[in-house]
């Protein structure tokens, strides 16, 4: 058995697909396969109930990954303390929906490396739900805090933010001074990517105003959002923060008011590498305030 087993066993178990956990790690989806076959082979068993386009979980597959799972904390917790150990400096590694990492980086960076120059990153763009998955897997994530196993993690808030509905400074709707889900119940409409938590807070406005929205197209890119906005293709629900990045748009306020938080998340009761915590100490001191 081989770390690079667990860690691609890991991967499908928790993506349910062969072919996503091979885009995740940057390998060939055979290379996953054979990983997988050679774990069965070794130790007699079925790891994976075999559909068409799904993979589930055999009995003997969930006690397996319940102990990769404890093996591989293990594995990345003592490396981890091997590098402290050796003083060469960890890298930091982050998961950040994408929309995010246009508020925060690169100059959240750029400024902790003139104090840490030796300390280098590794980000990972994804939606904030598999963000806050990477958090067990020993990564740090900044993340929307709207969802449910906030609890289980450490967290630090570094912004409250509101949702605005973006549209073209043309649209019919721009000169309004808020909108509400009724009123755009017939908009074609930009949300993110299905991995978002702002998709699961829009969907539950949505039903409580029956609603069943109009979505022409998910959506990760800024650059793509703002030029459908612009040519009146469609309105998108976005950050306010993010106003400013989109010439050309006007962000209406929504009523009633949907506020979310954004933040940093790590796992508890895990080690931390020096240069995780130097981070994570940047992060709590620059916004405190």
């Amino acid at each position: 058995m081989k770390i690079v087993q667990l860690q691609y066993f890991c991967a499908v178990t928790r993506l349910h697909s062969i072919t996503k956990a091979a885009a995740e790690l940057y390998v060939t989806q055979p290379a996953i396969s054979s990983a997988i076959k050679e774990l069965e082979k070794e130790f007699s068993i079925n790891l994976f109930n075999r559909t068409k386009n799904h993979l589930t979980l055999t009995k003997e597959g969930e006690l397996f990954y319940q102990k990769a799972v404890v093996l591989l904390e293990q594995y990345n917790n003592t490396l981890e303390q091997l590098y402290d150990l050796g003083q060469c400096k960890a890298t930091v590694k982050i998961g950040i929906p994408p929309l995010l990492s246009t508020i925060f980086f690169p100059q959240l960076i750029t400024d902790f490396k003139e104090l840490y120059p030796d300390i280098s990153f590794e980000l990972f763009e994804y939606g904030s739900i598999r963000a806050a998955n990477m958090v067990q897997e020993g990564k740090l994530a900044l993340v929307n805090m709207h969802f449910y196993e906030i609890d289980k993690l450490n967290s630090f808030t570094v912004m409250n933010d509101k949702i605005v509905f973006c549209v073209s400074k043309s649209h019919p709707l721009a000169k309004c001074h808020e909108v509400t889900i009724e009123m755009i119940k017939n908009e074609p409409l930009i949300m993110y990517n299905t991995d978002s938590v702002q998709n699961e807070t829009l969907d539950t406005a949505f039903k409580r105003a029956g609603v069943n929205p109009n979505v022409i197209l998910h959506a990760s890119q800024l650059y793509t959002i703002r030029n459908f906005i612009c040519n009146n293709l469609g309105g998108a629900f976005l950050f306010s923060s993010l106003q400013k990045y989109l010439s050309g748009t006007t962000g209406i306020p929504i009523s009633p008011v949907i506020n979310q938080n954004i933040g940093i998340v790590w796992k508890k009761g895990s080690y931390t590498t020096d240069s995780a915590e130097k981070f994570i100490t940047y992060i709590i001191n620059k916004y405190s305030n």
